[in-house]
């Protein structure tokens, strides 16, 4: 095969294959637009891999199949199906799910992505493997979620994925990387006309109509040569040579006998392309396979392996749009009457539907739930809507409206899951009914960052659903209400649960909320905590219970999230794992251990950015960037936050609050937090919890009125949670407000009754330092010494630069001479990548590779890769000498 002017594009796809080869793993995304040339460029890969041995799998989206679930998949997978006996249960169900052998309705819809994952590890094992997905435009959504969390996981698999799609197609490589089809040069299309035997005098003339496009200077020349040198359309013609390409094919087949035109469009029309599914609707109108024949010496099909492939896309789509609608009507309807396939039946039937028709749309119906069954919830929520456009009843209709909907929901898509909600309300009067779609349409406006007016929407809508319905409604509209700062919606759904909810716990919390919300903690906290006693069975109480905890800032929920993280790696609930992580990130982050806290919000990140989570990858930012706050890091801190007046941007404004405490910039951390608290989100735990950096700033400052609300708040907070270490940090506050020595005894001493778990070391040391200063001040310096020493000990434990640099300082001036600062050699875990760290320590604990895969959603090979990396990093040679280290964060 002769290609002209990819010199560059082949040896970067040649990179992509020797890396494989050599056992790492490479994805690639080819843009470009129809004809550019993908096609052939993927030919000759797959030609360079077969002479390197590498095991082929492939598959093309074909536009009838786009909302057919997994339909890329099955094509993908089907000669290594056998492999998947060999993964985690719930991975090889969900692979046997995709695969129309079984039934996945309930699984996290992320872990497909991770079962393709594992399997591609599996088949990798025998050598290296090319997965090439040719036209990926028309991947239905499911096999593209599954293919791209796959691909954006690979690592040392010896795993090569190549995606080829147009450029002109809603198709999102999901941060992989692109590298973009350029039409040819003018020498290169000039070769190319050349090696076509195309006269020189025409090949100019071709070479401006074709304007570097390869399929439109190979068609445009074959047609000079049939036409007897004529030119296909004028050089002037303003319409793109994908376009003009389109409109030749749909003239060539024009010009077909006719028997060939509807076989044609039979095979256009069966996405497959399989000839045994072809020939008996065929046969019912009178054509069959000798009727390709001229069709096949055109070049623009080939009849082959039992399939019916066309040259380019754009001859199915030429052969399709160019037959006339009735013809169109009828070969679907034979399609359909000859199919033994009830999916297949329902899709002809609705392709042949020229109106409504409540037996096609029930037929639909049945296929949308049978696909709902085996996962595929974006392909459910399409043919539900397309079931609704056939049906004729309006209650009817908005009922699969509102199916279509909640399966969109599902999916992952609340905007779309809004729309179809959006079109069934005015179409039925029911006020239950209207309250389910009401409860659709309110995930979008928070998801779009308007939790006050789905908040307000739910409100509206809640008292009139079914009595259980209308409790998690109420509900949910009092936590949209918290978290979008609007305590009008909080007060009133709590003023409603109170006829409306069910008398729980839940219940019970939102006015909690309402309560915190108006800063009464002293009665409501202890509703927020009634969530934990006792801990929720089912499991969305127990995520409400979860998301509340951070207002108790009590440790005593983290064996709860520690079961709840456990419980969704071995269910594959991946889209529930990043806000887990983030949970027990933060509770690690306030017991002193940053370094796992660095782990956990890493790997967090990583599922996050895997699964599309842009909101939580934000989140987990901004905690990483509360570590760097506290390092002194100025760059990671700006490179991570999130600043805005909101109760996501609280938690990055905080984080640049603390960074400015701790480098003296005094002014400038208390305007941030003044500003913050001027937002609607100004009851957040965030800014709850930095208060006492609002009152430090301002006593440093000069400025002790500007401290006297927030110590107050604090300390109000502190009494009613009851937490030993609040109370210190509230008596902290005092002391510095009235620059007495008995609070900061007691604060001390406070400090030391908390356990490690429920303590939090960066906060002690905070007060050990002020203690120490006010003591050197008043002339008391043996006794400074001895908290100052403390405070620079936890400081440099917890990577606290700057507050160690102050420490140090104040000792100086308290007359002690210290020790040359030679810095101190790293932990061992700090020798580590987070995902080192992960694995090595579940490796000493004498879990095996394969366990530790199925653990952090990784392959086998990819884990064998960071032990390696991780060994000369500890010293050690091989698995077994793990067990002597101390790998504690």
């Amino acid at each position: 095969m002769m290609l002209y002017g990819r010199g560059t594009e082949l040896a970067e796809l040649d990179q992509v294959l020797a890396a494989a080869c050599a056992g790492e793993s490479r994805a690639l995304v080819l843009r470009g637009e129809a004809g550019i040339g993908k096609s052939t460029l993927l030919a000759e890969v797959v030609e360079r891999a077969r002479g390197s041995g590498m095991t082929i799998l492939r598959a093309t989206g074909a536009e009838g199949e786009r909302d057919l679930a997994f339909a890329g998949l099955l094509q993908l997978l089907r000669p290594v199906a056998d492999r998947a006996e060999q993964l985690p249960g719930p991975q090889a169900d969900a692979v046997r799910a995709a695969l129309g052998t079984g039934s996945a309705r309930e699984h996290d819809r992320f872990l497909t992505g991770l079962a393709v994952l594992s399997l591609l590890a599996e088949v990798a094992e025998d050598g290296p493997v090319l997965v090439l997905i040719d036209d990926a435009q028309w991947l239905d959504e499911q096999s593209t979620q599954a293919l791209q969390f796959a691909a954006r996981r690979l690592a040392a698999e010896g795993v090569a994925m190549v995606f080829a799609t147009r450029d002109d197609e809603r198709y999102a490589g999901a941060g992989l990387p692109e590298l973009a089809l350029s039409r040819l040069r003018d020498e290169d299309a000039l070769a190319l006309l050349a090696g076509l035997d195309v006269p020189a005098e025409a090949r100019i003339r071709l070479l401006a109509e074709a304007d570097g496009n390869p399929l439109a200077l190979a068609e445009f020349a074959a047609a000079a040569g049939r036409e007897g040198g004529g030119l296909p359309g004028s050089v002037m013609t303003p319409v793109p040579a994908a376009d003009r390409v389109l409109a030749r094919f749909r003239a060539r087949i024009a010009g077909l006998p006719e028997r060939t035109r509807l076989m044609l469009l039979f095979a256009a029309a069966e996405a497959q392309g399989v000839i045994s599914y072809l020939l008996p609707a065929a046969e019912s109108l009178g054509v069959g396979l000798a009727d390709l024949a001229e069709a096949e010496a055109q070049g623009l099909v080939e009849v082959a392996g039992g399939r019916v492939t066309f040259r380019h896309p754009l001859v199915r789509t030429a052969a399709y749009l160019g037959a006339p609608m009735a013809r169109r009507v009828a070969v679907h309807q034979a399609l359909a009457a000859t199919s033994t396939d009830p999916d297949c039946t329902a899709g002809h039937r609705a392709a042949a539907a020229m109106g409504p028709d409540e037996d096609v749309a029930a037929e639909l119906e049945a296929y949308a739930q049978r696909t709902l069954d085996r996962g595929g919830t974006a392909s459910a929520a399409a043919t539900y809507a397309q079931a609704a456009r056939l049906t004729p009843d309006p209650a009817e209709r908005a009922r699969r409206l509102t199916a279509g909907a909640w399966a969109a929901q599902q999916s992952g898509h609340a905007e779309q899951a809004a729309s179809l909600a959006e079109r069934a309300y005015p179409m039925t009067a029911d006020p239950v009914e209207r309250a389910e779609l009401a409860y659709i349409r309110s995930f979008w406006f928070f998801e779009k960052d308007e939790p006050v007016e789905g908040g307000r929407l739910l409100l509206d809508h809640g008292p009139d659903a079914t009595p259980r319905r209308a409790a998690a409604m109420l509900r949910t509209a009092g936590t949209y209400g918290w978290f979008g700062g609007d305590a009008a919606t909080l007060c009133r759904a709590a003023e409603l649960l109170e006829k409306h909810g069910d008398g729980s716990a839940a219940d019970a919390a939102v006015r909690g909320l309402a309560l915190i919300a108006d800063e009464d903690y002293e009665r409501g906290l202890p509703l927020v905590a009634g969530l934990l006693d006792p801990v929720p069975a089912d499991g969305h109480a127990r995520l409400f219970a979860i998301s509340l905890s951070s207002l108790l800032a009590d440790d005593a929920v983290l064996p709860l999230i520690t079961e709840e993280i456990e419980r969704a790696r071995v269910d594959g609930l991946i889209g529930r794992l990043p806000y887990l992580l983030h949970v027990q990130a933060r509770l690690q982050l306030y017991a002193g251990r940053h370094r796992d806290a660095e782990a956990t919000a890493a790997e967090g990140a990583a599922i996050a950015r895997d699964t599309g989570l842009r909101a939580r990858m934000e989140r987990l930012d901004n905690l990483l960037a509360r570590i760097a706050a506290i390092a002194g890091d100025e760059d990671r801190v700006r490179s991570l936050v999130t600043d805005s007046l909101t109760a996501d941007g609280n938690y990055g404004r905080t984080a640049w609050a603390l960074l400015d405490l701790g480098l003296g910039r005094y002014e400038a951390a208390l305007t941030r937090l003044e500003e913050a608290r001027t937002g609607s989100v100004r009851h957040s735990a965030a800014l709850l919890f930095a208060a006492a950096d609002q009152v430090e700033a301002a006593v440093r400052l000069g400025a002790p009125d500007r401290a006297v609300e927030p110590a107050r708040r604090f300390a109000a907070w502190a009494a009613a949670s009851g937490r030993p270490w609040a109370q210190a940090v509230a008596l902290r506050n005092e002391a510095l407000l009235t620059d007495t020595t008995d609070p900061y005894e007691r604060a001390v001493k406070l400090h030391a009754e908390g356990s490690p778990a429920s303590g939090r070391p960066f906060e002690q040391a905070r007060t050990e330092l002020l203690y120490g200063e006010h003591l050197r001040r008043a002339r008391r310096r043996a006794d400074a010494r001895e908290q100052l020493r403390s405070a620079l000990a936890a400081f440099e434990r917890l990577d606290a630069a700057p507050w160690a640099e102050r420490a140090r300082a104040e000792l100086r001036a308290t007359g002690e001479t210290l020790a040359s600062e030679r810095a101190a050699a790293p932990a061992l875990v700090d020798r580590l990548t987070p995902q080192e760290l992960q694995v090595t320590r579940l490796a000493a604990e004498g879990v095996s590779s394969r366990e530790i895969a199925a653990r952090l959603f990784l392959s086998p090979r990819t884990v064998e890769y960071h032990l390696y990396k991780a060994y000369p990093k500890l010293g050690i040679a091989n698995r077994r000498e793990l067990a002597g280290l101390d790998l504690s964060g």
